[in-house]
């Protein structure tokens, strides 16, 4: 095993290295949209509910139901729209949505996609119909 010593060149290239300061930049807006067409239209999840579980769960400075004007949550029709001064982890929200699903039994039939950059979608899990078929067989 080598040892770093203070002539080696790794060692010099470390000490060269400046730390890289992480600014926000001021008046930078994170926007991300929740689409829940398929289980509102199917009468199987209620948006506003959707929406005032949000309101109530996200946190802002550690704290919850401390959103402000840092952080609005808005729905239209079967779309919800979480918008953030601060950074904000598009993560954050898949948690919060999968932790509503399980609240609401919802877990087994639906789960969170991301379509984009900037939207996840709640799809249903795809059950294939050759199982379904091929224990019916062996019965």
């Amino acid at each position: 095993a080598r040892r770093l010593t203070p002539n080696c060149s790794l060692a010099k290239r470390l000490k060269q290295r400046r730390p890289v300061s992480r600014k926000s930049k001021k008046g930078a807006v994170w926007k991300f949209t929740l689409d829940l067409t398929h289980p509102v239209e199917d009468g199987i999840l209620d948006s506003a509910s959707f929406e005032t579980f949000l309101k109530e769960r996200i946190k802002v400075n550690g704290k919850t139901g401390n959103l402000g004007n840092i952080v609005q949550v808005g729905r239209m029709k079967n779309k919800i729209n979480v918008q953030s001064e601060k950074q904000f982890s598009k993560r954050y929200l898949k948690y919060l949505t999968k932790k509503y699903l399980k609240k609401n039994n919802l877990r087994d039939w639906l789960r969170v996609v991301a379509s984009d950059k900037e939207t996840y979608e709640l799809r249903y899990f795809q059950i294939s119909q050759d199982d379904d078929e091929e224990s019916e067989a062996d019965e």
